[in-house]
């Protein structure tokens, strides 16, 4: 029931039409559809998208009962409940660990990229993945109080926000779509009365103010800037969900970016190898590649990948014992080698091994794994998610251009500040789930204005759509 720019077009061209300027009033129609069309479109993938993410969540869990066990419905199960979850599928609902332990790529919702080790009583969450142990869980949250859950309202309130850009050109529309009728319908008549002109000529230039009135002509102006951008994009791989995104680029005071697979490659990587005194650095490595060879881990891949570029070729059939989450044991040309964390190793033998040095690394946000040759410590691997190559130079640019950079992740503090420092970062807030990087971002957006948010994966959704631009990249593009 209120006055819109539709109306005022269709007004437009009713009256090009009368005063037989056919064309120009399709011209109008014609331009003021395509935009209409295109923004139709946006919304409706804008709703497909959604889908895509809730189907990363389970919609069958097994129901451990005092009988037997049963496949339930995922939306079926309630607080208290006791769930089996089998190495490699994807955890139902959150709850706490009754039995197990196993490692849990959680990169779905933090981000983080090495697997969480979990054991008794820690807490699991809906839609991450048990990547080893069989674990039973009890069930804490009925399925539509989940973390998975809560992203995806997240998502979906942030999409259903109004900008205050958008808000004032709702307001201004109505009154300016009045403003116009109003004019016309003075234009229709007093000139005839007051400046002597014919009903035909009065008639004709209140039509002539109409069709120039209509904001078709600002559309016009925007769209083929607008369309050539986004279409440059599309060939440079960069797509574009809307024109008001590129305006907004403009007026952006502040980046934000998320750590694990924006700034870094996602992928653990060997920085350092500090070896006891009287082991050979072949001799470690060799065995290192060997053992690690067999096991799965992100960690162990990338000692074998470290031992590889070292021009190591590692041994096969090498027979191995994996405790999950903790490390490897196996024998190797006679020897019993534990590969680990200090506590799988023996917390005394790593404890001697704990150099200022090997202190120095941890300190810098490095994982420090453990390689025990018989009974003592031979040496230990620093790793750490190495930084993209391009990414500190983009970082330095958008200094240069006065724009602030932040960074929000979910990791440790020593191993934010430790990238921070390396990519040349301004401000840093760690530990962030998806619900606090929303929180922070708006901090930001108050403290400075327009704000850019830059992330890949899911666990990022709600903070890009609460920013003023969302750029998602990476393998979560599709579902961000």
């Amino acid at each position: 029931k209120t006055l819109n720019v539709e109306l005022l077009m269709i007004f437009a061209a009713v009256g090009s039409a009368l005063i037989g300027y056919w064309a120009e009033g399709a011209v109008l129609i014609f331009i003021f559809s395509l935009s209409g069309a295109l923004e139709t479109y946006t919304l409706n993938k804008s709703k497909r998208d959604l889908t895509s993410l809730m189907k990363l969540e389970p919609e069958e869990a097994v129901l451990l009962e005092e009988e037997g066990t049963r496949t339930v419905a995922a939306a079926d199960l309630q607080a208290g409940d006791l769930i089996l979850v089998k190495p490699g599928e994807r955890i139902a609902a959150d709850g706490e660990i009754e039995t197990g332990k196993t490692s849990i790529d959680e990169s779905a919702l933090t981000g983080e990229s090495i697997p969480a080790e979990k054991t008794l009583g820690d807490a699991v969450f809906a839609g991450t993945v048990n990547l080893s142990g069989s674990l039973t869980v009890r069930v804490t949250k009925a399925n539509e109080d989940s973390l998975f859950k809560k992203i995806i309202r997240l998502v979906e309130s942030a999409q259903n926000s109004v900008s205050p850009s958008q808000a004032f050109i709702e307001r201004f529309e109505n009154i300016y779509v009045k403003g116009v009728l109003l004019a016309v319908g003075l234009l229709l008549f007093l000139p005839h009365f007051l400046l002597g002109w014919s009903w035909s000529e009065t008639f004709y230039r209140a039509m002539v103010f109409m069709v120039v009135a209509s904001p078709c002509a600002l559309v016009a102006s925007i769209m083929p800037a607008a369309l050539s951008l986004i279409s440059n994009g599309a060939r440079n791989g960069l797509l574009v969900k809307g024109s008001v995104f590129l305006e907004k680029l403009g007026n952006s005071k502040i980046v934000a970016l998320d750590k694990t697979g924006t700034i870094t490659n996602g992928k653990p990587g060997v920085e350092d190898m500090l070896l006891a005194a009287d082991i050979g650095e072949c001799e470690c490595l060799e065995a290192a590649a060997a053992i690690e060879k067999q096991s799965g881990h992100p960690l162990a891949k990338a000692i074998v990948e470290y031992a590889e570029a070292k021009g190591i070729e590692p041994a096969a059939n090498v027979s191995i014992e994996e405790t999950s989450g903790f490390g490897v044991q196996a024998q190797y040309r006679g020897e019993t080698w534990l590969i680990g964390k200090a506590g799988f190793v023996g917390e005394e033998a790593a404890g001697q091994f704990l150099t200022a040095a090997v202190q120095k690394l941890a300190k810098q946000g490095k994982t420090i794994v453990f390689m025990k040759k018989g009974e003592k410590i031979a040496g230990c691997f620093a790793l750490k998610d190495q930084i993209r190559p391009e990414a500190k130079a983009v970082i330095e640019e958008l200094n240069a251009l006065g724009v602030q950079t932040a960074m929000l992740t979910g990791d440790q503090p020593e191993t934010a500040a430790a990238i921070a420092r390396e990519a040349g970062l301004k401000i840093v807030v760690s530990e962030c789930l998806p619900d606090r990087k929303v929180e922070e971002a708006k901090k930001l957006k108050k403290t400075y204005g327009t704000i850019v948010m830059v992330g890949d994966g899911i666990n990022d959704a709600p903070a890009l759509a609460a920013a003023d631009v969302g750029i998602a990249m990476g393998e979560g593009t599709d579902v961000a």
